[in-house]
């Protein structure tokens, strides 16, 4: 692999990538408890997480390649990609798997009689990212990696990443703004027009989820090339707190309009993607801290933020079918979601610094001897 010099890192995006991921395990938490039901849930958007950090990735992604192309080649860049993303593939469906017999339970029946080599080769589809077959449901709940749910956007992730080095790198920034705005387009369709009113869903093998996902992915992905590319960034002091605040206030806003009106809520929702997220990367890319504490924190969050996301669900899956089967209330079950809270934190911070950091150093090392 031919040596790259790194580039000045984001801290303010690396803290704000952790805040969401955050958000996103408090929002899981908090939606065991909405008894299945999307108009009663606290923090009601935070699953629009999926959707910042596919533009955050985007903007990251042209940040650190687009001006390389002439010294890398095509295979250079999906090496250096793997060694980012797919250790933590591999550990989350591992997880999954630990976890998985303990979920057994009224809403996840298939588990206690299911077999363990069912599990296993589950598992190790899953180490490819490539979807489960339907002939391998293990849940019940049809996602296309029924060990650890969340893996699906890291599966949209890798088209991304294809897409990019295939087609969008060579774009001009105005071929690159026209694909946007109909990728804007698409969104806005499918959320204000379409039969749900948000953009939940992504994580099935079929048409209406494939739909859906690539739906959310494009927008934000190539949205965050383009802001990369423009570099109209935002200089403003106290740019984390801002940022996190407003990423706080966004997921949390409840649902808008009810069942006759769908359109409200899907519009609020293609507002916050389509100008709210680039907004805030833009101020977040545009700060500066300062602050020898800001630093830490920004990095702490930054480096815990992947792997909390990639390994929390399966804790999610167990909580869930205990509240369920127990019919727990969140006033009666909110002790037991903060031990989840943390023990998410944990497993995520043991997995970083004890496999993901030690094995992608080792790759790097040996794909610059290759």
């Amino acid at each position: 692999m031919i040596d790259i010099k790194p580039k000045k890192h984001y801290e303010i995006l690396d803290g704000l990538r952790g805040v969401a991921a955050i958000l996103v395990v408090i929002f899981h938490i908090f939606e065991a408890h909405n008894g299945g039901s999307r108009f009663n849930q606290i923090i009601n958007h935070g699953y629009l997480a999926v959707d910042f950090f596919f533009l955050l990735s985007g903007f990251v992604v042209a940040y650190a390649y687009d001006d390389r192309w002439g010294k890398m080649t095509q295979w250079e860049f999906y090496k250096r990609r793997l060694i980012r993303l797919q250790p933590m593939v591999i550990m989350g469906m591992i997880v999954g798997a630990i976890f998985y017999y303990f979920q057994a339970s009224g809403i996840f029946p298939m588990i206690a009689g299911m077999p363990v080599w069912k599990v296993i080769v589950t598992m190790v589809i899953g180490f490819t990212l490539l979807p489960v077959p339907p002939s391998l449901e293990i849940r019940g709940w049809g996602e296309m990696h029924p060990l650890n749910g969340p893996a699906w956007s890291l599966f949209f992730e890798y088209i991304a990443n294809i897409l990019y080095a295939l087609f969008f790198r060579k774009f001009s920034n105005k071929v690159l703004g026209v694909f946007v705005f109909i990728f804007a387009a698409l969104l806005i369709n499918y959320t204000v027009y379409g039969p749900k009113g948000d953009v939940i869903g992504g994580w099935s093998l079929n048409l209406e989820q494939l739909n859906v996902g690539f739906t959310r992915l494009l927008y934000p992905f190539f949205a965050g090339v383009l802001l990369s590319r423009l570099g109209k960034l935002i200089h403003i002091k106290g740019a984390f707190w801002i940022c996190s605040l407003l990423i706080l206030v966004l997921f949390s806003i409840p649902r808008i309009g009810d069942e006759s009106t769908l359109w409200m809520n899907g519009l609020y929702e293609s507002v916050v993607i389509i100008i709210f997220f680039p907004l805030i990367v833009a101020i977040g890319a545009g700060g500066e801290i300062k602050n020898a504490l800001s630093i830490k924190i920004c990095k702490a969050l930054g480096d815990i933020s992947y792997p909390i996301y990639i390994t929390h669900y399966p804790l999610i899956y167990w909580y869930t079918a205990w509240v369920i089967d127990n019919k727990v209330s969140l006033k009666d079950g909110y002790l037991v979601g903060i031990g989840v809270l943390i023990s998410s934190i944990t497993i995520a911070f043991l997995c970083l610094k004890f496999y993901d950091e030690p094995v992608r150093n080792w790759l790097l090392k040996r794909s610059k001897r290759g």
